[in-house]
C-alpha cells in the first residue's frame, strides 16, 4: 500500500528525484526525502490506499504520530511499523 502511495507522489517529480521502493528510503528526515507538502500528500496517499484496500480508516497524521520520539515518517519501514501498530490498534479497540 505505502508504494502504492509513493508511485503516485513519485509521478509530481522528474524521474531523478523519485523515492525509492526500499524500506530505508527515508521519507522526511533533516535533509532528506520529501518536503512538507509531499510528506502529507504520501500520507493522505496511504490512507486512501489503506481504506480501499481493508475498508479500514486511519488517522496517520494524528497527535499520537507527531508526538513519537522516533518519527513514524523517518523512512518507508516506520511508516510501515506505524501503520501496522494504528491497525492493530484499531483491531483491539
Amino acid at each position: 500500500v505505502i508504494y502504492q502511495a509513493v508511485d503516485e507522489v513519485n509521478e509530481l517529480f522528474p524521474e531523478d528525484q523519485w523515492l525509492e521502493k526500499k524500506p530505508d528510503t527515508p521519507l522526511y528526515a533533516k535533509g532528506r526525502g520529501l518536503d512538507s507538502l509531499s510528506l502529507v500528500r504520501l500520507i493522505i496517499e496511504t490512507e486512501q490506499k489503506i481504506e480501499e484496500e481493508f475498508g479500514v480508516q486511519l488517522s496517520l497524521a494524528s497527535e499520537k504520530a507527531f508526538s513519537m520520539k522516533n518519527s513514524p515518517f523517518a523512512s518507508i519501514q516506520d511508516f510501515a511499523d506505524f501503520i501496522s501498530m494504528m491497525m492493530q490498534e484499531g483491531a483491539n479497540a
